[in-house]
């Protein structure tokens, strides 16, 4: 039961600050859902993949009423959607069957600097000046493999990656977020998929596991961030949202150097 209601806190917390800065909670889920299961005792060699496997198959869920709110308020690039998804369902799948194959310590490390990379991205509001247009269908499908791959080894969305790219492409902020929060979905798809395949085979896994996706985990988390989300919404054009990405900066540092130092 304690763990049933860290799931839920952790769904409440990652959902409303999903809903209140854009970003996905996978930042979040991934490490919390590291020390819980840490906690419960399960394999130590399978914990991260659980973490990744688990937070990309909650995003699936979350995912969809962002999608949908964007879509409303005519957010959404339906052309760039439709031109990147090929490049990021074969990225992202890739993505997870080289996260199946490296060390806990190796992917764990990748995480780490992915954590302090965006904190610092947020904490200095470093956001690339529009330089140039968005390119061909070989340049998407490129640009998508490398979206998706690394979306899939840290365990999110795809925000922190795909709205710098479009804001660097001339793509209005507005719709950078909108088009962004439409392909965390393929990836959040492809990614749990791919998880999910990558682990039927492996020993050790724990009771009601689904591949290198943990159920209980899942449900909880998906509960709880669906009521939290729309609230974050609401509230962004309320509170201080600079000081609080500020704050989350911070938290994601504090994350990083948590698992830095359980690499030693």
């Amino acid at each position: 039961m304690t763990f049933w209601l860290l799931y839920l806190v952790l769904g409440l917390f990652a959902g409303f600050l999903a809903g209140l800065l854009g970003v996905g909670g996978g930042l979040v889920i991934v490490p919390a859902l590291m020390f819980i299961f840490t906690a419960q005792h399960f394999p130590e060699a399978h914990v991260l993949h659980l973490a990744l496997g688990t937070s990309l198959a909650s995003i699936m869920f979350t995912s969809v009423s962002s999608l949908r709110a964007h879509h409303v308020h005519g957010a959404v690039d339906w052309r760039t959607v439709r031109t990147i998804t090929p490049g990021i369902v074969t990225g992202t799948l890739l993505g997870t069957v080289l996260a199946a194959q490296l060390a806990t310590g190796h992917l764990k490390a990748f995480f780490v600097a992915f954590l302090f990379y965006v904190g610092t991205q947020m904490l200095l509001n470093i956001k690339p000046k529009p330089s140039r247009d968005l390119p061909g269908l070989a340049g998407m499908f490129a640009v998508g493999n490398v979206i998706g791959g690394l979306s899939a080894l840290v365990g999110i969305g795809g925000g922190t990656l795909s709205v710098p790219f479009m804001t660097w492409c001339n793509v209005k902020m507005r719709h950078a977020i909108g088009t962004s929060a439409a392909i965390g979905l393929p990836i959040a798809v492809s990614g749990a998929v791919g998880y999910l395949a990558n682990g039927l085979a492996v020993e050790g896994l724990p009771p009601y596991s689904l591949g290198y996706v943990y159920l209980p985990a899942l449900a909880g988390v998906v509960a709880a961030s669906v009521m939290t989300a729309p609230l974050g919404a609401r509230l962004a054009h309320r509170l201080p949202v600079p000081q609080i990405r500020k704050m989350f900066a911070i938290l994601l540092y504090a994350l990083g150097v948590r698992m830095a130092a359980s690499l030693f």
